[in-house]
């Protein structure tokens, strides 16, 4: 019988005071997974992981210390927490480091209103493998496709709890199955690929596979024929497969850890506008079956509903404790940790106000100018929000898409970019991050 999560951390905590630290907090997952892959119609690899991983922060003053293990033996524990308290006495002080206080904490959560964790039966592996084949099947049926590069299916199950010496004391079940194909059109010098997939909390929402896989081989046969795209100034559409990226790098300059360093972009424009007006960013970590839900952060406190931008004003930072203390603020519940490192900020399921326009209507509109389906490589000033990336897509001209695209880049500035977009009303609603296709102007695109 295995030990309850809950024993775990519990024991942890116990360890460390005993071990003379001042207060503690400890993390113990379960976790199983399976995936299976498939080439040729036949199976390629399988491939299941199971484990336990504990976790245990110490605290003594404002020192801290951060200690894991895979191993749940009652004297690995004890040794963990002396050499966590051992760590602790030689890190340096930070005044900002601590527990919430217990009237923080969150208290009377639902968690099965969130829907978090698939009642159903794990996938048999002959199941998964079936919705594999079932995937590659469909990619190789298309006309133009002459390999698959992979056809995969996965589950994973997970369990967390975390318990805290201020009196926390609380866990849940996540559940993830997915499938996604990439397929090959093509050959020799002029082969492309393209890909798809769908991954979901709840197994019956899924995709069919047929559908992943039809879809990546349509995807990198319209890809046949790239080139490069001509040099200069032109509109870029993001399609939605990739415009989450871009309020991504919003999403990174408003971290409190990148804010209290002083390292972002967006560090002395609280109050102040970086979106279009009609523009808000809202964070519900409340949504049902969605892979950002939770009902409390890694320190306990509550998740709750916020507005990080709101009609294009930026409302406030993504906080933790420890950050939050050092901007004189109040943390937003949004502490994320795994076993081996301390709370950080991080954010939940965030959805960008949708346009009223198709993905069709912003072609026609930006005459001619870059879709872009695909990005490689990263280059962000964190200080400035200068920004450059390779992209692959499709030319646009007079509003209607002509060749596929790739070997490019594209460059520009994110605040000048962000402030001027246009949004599309293609956002996939299940996703975490809800981000319709995003139209920004005046780009500078490398090409030939």
């Amino acid at each position: 019988m295995p030990q309850p999560l809950n024993d775990l951390t519990e024991a942890l905590i116990d360890a460390a005071l005993r071990a003379g630290a001042g207060a503690a907090d400890a993390i113990a997952v379960r976790g199983r997974s399976v995936t299976i892959d498939m080439r040729g119609g036949t199976l390629e690899q399988a491939e299941r992981a199971e484990g336990v991983e504990i976790g245990l922060r110490v605290l003594i003053g404002g020192r801290q210390a951060n200690v894991s293990a895979s191993d749940t033996r009652a004297e690995t524990i004890a040794t963990l927490a002396e050499r966590a308290v051992a760590m602790a006495h030689e890190a340096p002080e930070d005044p900002h480091v601590g527990l919430a206080d217990p009237d923080q904490l969150a208290r009377d959560w639902d968690i099965a209103a969130l829907e978090l964790c698939d009642p159903a039966d794990e996938p048999a592996p002959d199941a998964l493998a079936q919705m594999a084949q079932e995937a590659e099947a469909a990619a190789l049926d298309v006309s133009g496709v002459t390999q698959v590069q992979s056809a995969s299916a996965a589950y994973s199950g997970r369990g967390v709890h975390i318990t805290a010496s201020n009196g926390f004391s609380g866990g849940y079940m996540r559940t993830d199955t997915g499938v996604s194909c990439v397929a090959i059109a093509g050959s020799g010098a002029g082969m492309e690929r393209d890909y798809d997939g769908d991954s979901r909390i709840f197994a019956t929402d899924l995709r069919a596979a047929s559908e992943i896989g039809r879809s990546a081989g349509e995807r990198a046969v319209e890809r046949l024929g790239a080139r490069k795209p001509p040099t200069g100034s032109f509109p870029v559409l993001f399609d939605e497969r990739i415009s989450g990226t871009l309020i991504g790098h919003l999403l990174a300059a408003v971290n409190g850890a990148s804010v209290a360093r002083g390292s972002s972009w967006l560090r002395d424009k609280l109050g102040e506008v970086v979106l279009p007006e009609a523009l808000s960013i809202i964070e519900d970590p409340h949504r049902p079956r969605i892979a950002g839900s939770r009902p409390f952060d890694a320190e306990g406190l509550p998740t709750r509903r916020r507005a990080i931008v709101e009609n294009g004003v930026l409302m406030g930072w993504t906080l933790d404790l420890a950050n939050a203390r050092k901007l004189g603020m109040q943390s937003t519940g949004n502490a994320v940790r795994g076993t081996s490192a301390p709370p950080s900020p991080g954010t939940w399921n965030i959805a960008l106000t949708q346009g009223s326009q198709s993905r069709d209507d912003l072609i026609a509109q930006m005459g001619t100018g870059l879709l872009v389906t695909s990005m490689i490589g990263s280059t962000i000033n964190a200080n400035t929000g200068d920004y450059s990336r390779g992209a692959a897509g499709f030319w646009v001209e007079n509003g209607e898409i002509t060749y596929a695209v790739n070997e490019c880049t594209i460059a520009g500035s994110l605040p000048e970019m962000l402030r001027a977009i246009i949004p599309a009303n293609d956002a996939r609603t299940h996703l975490s991050r809800v981000v319709p296709s995003l139209l920004a102007e005046g780009l500078t695109l490398a090409g030939t």
